[in-house]
């Protein structure tokens, strides 16, 4: 299969129907950017996107919570 999209002013572009379709990509769904090193191609995956919950009741600072969001944005982008 083979789509093609256009890249806008802030490099944007949208993922073809039939990308989204076939990938099982929804609206909020997180997606990578797999580069091959050797022939320059460019792949798009669907990336895990469970996201950790924090427990009510946990007395956090704000940088405690930045923290926890951080590790949690790395690990929805492996």
């Amino acid at each position: 299969m083979e789509a093609k999209a256009k890249v806008t002013r802030n490099y944007q572009v949208t993922i073809p129907l039939e990308v989204r379709s076939r990938l099982g990509i929804e609206v909020g769904s997180y997606v990578r950017f797999v580069v091959d090193e050797k022939t320059g191609r460019v792949y798009l995956e669907k990336a895990a996107s469970r996201r950790k919950r924090l427990r009510l009741g946990l007395k956090l600072t704000p940088e405690e919570i930045e923290k926890i969001m951080e590790r949690g944005m790395r690990e929805c982008m492996k």
